[in-house]
């Protein structure tokens, strides 16, 4: 008998879709009035002007339309999401350049073997490099690479199998979660808010800095514990096992050198984010200019290491198919808000939250948006589609509290990284899991605790934040 899988994230947007277009049979239709913010610098609904209107029930063929209409709007042409899609597949493109020069690989490898004899400072440089690798780009599938090279240097360092998993999950998952300029997370769910990404970095960084603190501090601890004594490992039963599985044909003599070109690749990796933050904050970016960034980027990158015409586009074309998925599901969840707009039932929801949520106070209303997008998260693993999903919601609905879209933004992306640190439906957790020889329980007893004290971090970091203003 074939195992029961968890729907994916298409799947489950698209039975969304459907619900939706149902709903606009049923839920009276309206809209408000709307006004501009000069706090927030763009229009919001104006509380008390919701009035309802003529219904526009949507069919089949609007469902079936919805993931493209969520791209671009077939009628005017006007751009919905495929600036963000486009952007996607770009930088796709250009990350599989970079990872293919082996620059990235030979970083780390110069990292291990400066390291060597003084083991235990591995950990907090490998979790601070991924950590960099999560709130730049959201690494999440691109660490399942690392896992058999940094497990086996944990091992032979004279921790365990569990050590390396939770330098890797928990130090690129602490980067996502404390996203500060990811793509992937952050420019798509603020695009989708209506500003500007860099808007609200400050918490982020304070978020980020403190959550990676308490990461390194128990995984270091959890590792201390197991060296004195290998009978305190989580996977103490398995550790012959582990240590015969993975340290069979692997020594540090052989990990990738790191030359000249590795350097000058990674100056051009970190330059690239730099012109990035620089771009959007001081000369206006958005998605076109930050797609360019990139594609030139990429070529430079080609270039200095002599890559080759073909090489150069096989690499380019590879990185844009492995997140041709996330770029389609931004349509498909872009496409629920424009059935819900088609069915004048967006501004409808909007009405019944403002009743909900009207009597909260500024604190109350941002925990109460970070725990829905929490629940949100386990059928929606997806950042990305998400932010798409679920932005285009709570950001008015921030405006009847005089809650800066930014701080929407930030409960919404904490909310995510957080629950997929264990989310059984996230791909990056089992599979990391699997090739670390983990059993999830055992993750979730090792990581559970430290899961409450990030839940309390981001709680008190959002409360004091939208208190102050």
């Amino acid at each position: 008998m074939s195992k029961s899988r968890f729907p994916t994230a298409f799947t489950i947007l698209f039975t969304l879709t459907i619900l939706v277009a149902i709903a606009t049979w049923f839920i009276p239709a309206g809209t408000y009035d709307r006004t501009l913010n000069a706090e927030l610098g763009k229009e919001v609904p104006v509380p008390g002007s919701y009035h309802e209107v003529a219904r526009n029930p949507q069919g089949p063929i609007d469902v079936l339309m919805a993931p493209i209409a969520g791209l671009y709007n077939p009628r005017t042409g006007q751009a919905n999401a495929i600036n963000v899609a486009v952007f996607v597949l770009v930088i796709g493109g250009y990350l599989m350049v970079v990872k293919r020069t082996g620059a990235i690989d030979a970083g780390i490898a110069h990292v291990m073997l400066a390291l060597k004899g003084r083991e235990r400072l591995m950990i907090p440089i490998l979790m601070a490099l991924f950590a960099l690798g999560g709130t730049v780009d959201g690494m999440a599938e691109e660490t399942l690479a690392f896992y058999a090279l940094v497990i086996s240097i944990m091992i032979r360092a004279g921790y365990d199998s569990l050590t390396g998993v939770a330098v890797i999950m928990l130090g690129a998952g602490m980067g996502t979660l404390g996203s500060t300029i990811n793509p992937f997370a952050t420019a798509i769910a603020s695009d989708a808010a209506g500003i500007p990404f860099t808007k609200g970095i400050g918490l982020r960084l304070m978020i980020l800095a403190i959550g990676w603190g308490f990461c390194v501090f128990w995984v270091m601890r959890y590792a201390a514990k197991v060296k004195a004594d290998h009978s305190r490992s989580l996977t103490a039963d398995m550790q012959k096992d582990n240590e015969k599985h993975f340290l069979h044909g692997v020594t540090i003599d052989e990990l990738p050198q790191f030359t000249h070109t590795h350097a000058r690749v990674l100056v051009i990796f970190a330059a690239s984010f730099g012109m990035l933050v620089y771009g959007v904050s001081a000369l206006g970016w958005w998605m076109a200019e930050m797609s360019t960034l990139f594609l030139g980027s990429s070529i430079l990158v080609a270039f200095i290491t002599r890559m080759g015409e073909h090489a150069y586009i096989d690499n380019f074309l590879d990185g844009a198919k492995d997140l041709l998925g996330v770029a389609l599901i931004i349509g498909v969840a872009r496409g629920i808000v424009v059935v819900m707009d088609a069915g004048s039932i967006t501004d409808t929801v909007l009405h019944w939250s403002e009743q909900v949520l009207s009597g909260l106070s500024k604190v109350a209303f941002i925990n109460v948006v970070f725990w829905l997008e929490l629940m949100l998260s386990f059928f929606v693993p997806s950042s990305s589609g998400l932010a798409v999903l679920s932005m285009p919601i709570m950001a008015p609905l921030a405006g009847f509290s005089n809650v800066g879209a930014e701080f929407v933004v930030t409960a919404f992306q904490s909310a995510s990284g957080l629950l997929n640190l264990f989310n059984p439906t996230f791909a990056v957790v089992m599979g990391g899991l699997a090739i670390g020889r983990v059993p999830y329980h055992t993750w979730l007893r090792f990581c559970m605790p430290l899961v409450i004290m990030l839940f309390v971090l981001i709680t008190l970091a959002l409360s004091l934040s939208v208190y102050a203003g």
